[in-house]
């Protein structure tokens, strides 16, 4: 699968993701695909009960993306996932194996306040 390919689907499934359509979501995935969440310790094997376990969470989503940046079998996806409000600055690393992800990865971060220390080097991001 080409690059552009690869972009394609994955701009898709964020799509599907922020839509809250799982099926369109998780047509990425592989049948035997592996989802990790290592601040959570959680290891979810098969895309079946990938889409299971997203389709049973009761909060609101929503999904921003800031930038995808990848090649060849290995890509990133930099964004902002909104639970009832509440945005968690999120990295998704998927491992792509004959065009379909084999695996995935997601770390999340809260948002913080920023140190007065550095405020004269740094610019406020929106």
């Amino acid at each position: 699968m080409e690059d552009q390919e690869i972009r394609a689907a994955l701009e898709r499934h964020w799509a599907a993701s922020d839509a809250n359509d799982f099926e369109g979501e998780h047509q990425i995935y592989r049948e035997d695909a592996l989802l990790e969440y290592p601040q959570s310790g959680e290891r979810i094997r098969g895309r079946q009960n990938i889409l299971s376990s997203r389709a049973a969470q009761p909060n609101r989503k929503r999904f921003t993306v800031r930038r995808i940046t990848g090649a060849g079998d290995l890509w990133v996806t930099e964004y902002v996932l909104t639970y009832d409000g509440r945005p968690s600055y999120t990295v998704s690393i998927m491992e792509f194996r004959e065009g379909k992800v084999a695996r995935e990865t997601q770390y999340f971060g809260d948002p913080f306040e920023p140190g007065p220390s550095r405020a004269q080097w740094v610019e406020r991001m929106p």
